[in-house]
């Protein structure tokens, strides 16, 4: 099995990084079809078209390959006798030659490149435990423009969080690539707000936002920013929201930015 580990993180990388999940390109195509201003409309055609190429010439559709974040589902049940970790890894050290990929990954301090995308901590693999003999694979690129916007906020209880996302949406929003996906994390501690951001976008799925989800996207989306901070009507394509209890003297939140190209794939071991 270990070996379909390795094989299984190199078609999940493949994919992900030259082609986007048909739910990402249908809200571009949607925003280009709503889209009111001729420049922004054509830099929104510009990214289908770019998705285009990519898929046909098996390339990157994006020259930051990002670095790669696993979510995996694994079954309580399902016993392991290899390091599903160093499996992963071995896949991304194969896929960066394969696809290729840039080598991102270096260290915190002296910037000394890996060459493979791997290194201390890397890759970042987030484990969810499910019942039976489950095991799932997504990988999720993520680039540096769109997570460098990222943050947390330790705010007061009185605090509105809407009014805290939107005022650092308006902030950042133009140097993370939009039109923009975005994980919100609301609650909890400081540590736990970032993770619940995170997990709210691997968890996109193409479902229609709730009530509270859309109306702080149309409030985003009113701000004008635009594809590509140029103005226009679509800055964000879509965003989810998760909650958690915190203490009664805070209240976290965390945002992850994610650019257009919202990348993921997944493969199913078993």
């Amino acid at each position: 099995m270990r070996d379909m580990v390795v094989e299984a993180t190199v078609r999940a990388l493949t994919r992900a990084e030259t082609t986007l999940p048909n739910w990402v390109l249908r809200r571009i195509e949607e925003a280009a079809a709503r889209e009111n201003r001729p420049l922004a409309r054509h830099h929104l055609l510009f990214m289908l078209e770019n998705v285009l190429i990519a898929g046909e010439d098996r390339l990157p559709l994006c020259q930051d390959t990002g670095l790669p974040i696993f979510h995996v589902q694994i079954g309580r049940d399902l016993k392991l006798n290899f390091s599903l970790a160093e499996a992963v890894a071995e896949g991304v050290k194969i896929a960066t030659k394969k696809i290729p990929l840039r080598p991102n990954a270096v260290h915190p301090q002296t910037r000394k490149n890996s060459g493979d995308n791997t290194g201390p901590g890397m890759p970042d693999i987030i484990m969810d435990y499910v019942n039976g003999q489950v095991l799932r694979i997504s990988v999720f690129p993520k680039g540096a423009g769109s997570e460098n916007m990222s943050l947390v906020g330790m705010l007061n209880p009185a605090d509105d969080p809407f009014d805290f996302i939107v005022k650092n949406v308006a902030e950042r929003a133009a140097n993370a690539c939009p039109p923009l996906f975005l994980g919100i994390g609301i609650g909890g501690s400081f540590d736990m707000s970032a993770r619940m951001a995170k997990h709210a976008l691997l968890n996109m799925d193409g479902r229609p936002e709730d009530r509270e989800e859309q109306d702080l996207l149309d409030r985003i989306n009113a701000l004008g920013i635009g594809p590509m901070g140029l103005g226009g009507d679509t800055t964000a394509l879509g965003l989810r929201i998760e909650k958690a209890s915190c203490h009664t003297a805070s209240l976290p939140v965390a945002i992850n930015f994610q650019c257009w190209a919202n990348r993921k794939a997944t493969e199913v071991i078993l």
